[in-house]
């Protein structure tokens, strides 16, 4: 790769990361880098940036397709690159050094992102109420066919 800068500063130089690489939903042929245990269901590339940015980290999001996933799969759509490494090739975050324990990271905080929370506070209570409609139906049938 000696067309990419040696300085790890230079946005090329990056890590990358797809929503795939921590999606639960995906399989690891499907791309998925982390166990399902530490993954989280169809991350979105503005939540994984919101995750980076809140730990300091530079990031930038970029219109690109993983190469793994459908045409169809708009929810994966994009990738972000993080900043890891300053210039002098020292840990932006010391928490995060390697790609692995950022992906492991983020599959851990963005289940814990308010959008992620009010999104299923809101299913939890629309859910309840059309399970109560549905006890009120009568179940309908075949009527006096027993023998």
């Amino acid at each position: 790769m000696s067309h990419l800068p040696s300085d790890p500063s230079k946005i090329e130089r990056w890590s990358i990361v797809y929503p795939s690489y921590i999606n639960s939903k995906k399989t690891a042929a499907e791309g998925r880098r982390v166990p399902k245990d530490k993954a989280c269901e169809n991350p979105t590339v503005n939540e994984i940036k919101d995750v980076c940015q809140s730990q300091g980290l530079n990031c930038s999001v970029e219109n690109k397709q993983y190469p793994r996933d459908s045409a169809k799969d708009a929810l994966c759509k994009g990738r972000v690159r993080v900043q890891l490494k300053d210039s002098s090739g020292k840990p932006v975050n010391p928490t995060l050094l390697s790609k692995k324990q950022l992906f492991i990271f983020l599959g851990e905080m963005i289940p814990k992102l308010k959008s992620r929370q009010n999104k299923s506070q809101q299913g939890d209570s629309s859910s309840s109420q059309s399970s109560s409609s549905n006890t009120n139906k009568k179940k309908k049938g075949k009527k006096g066919k027993s023998k």
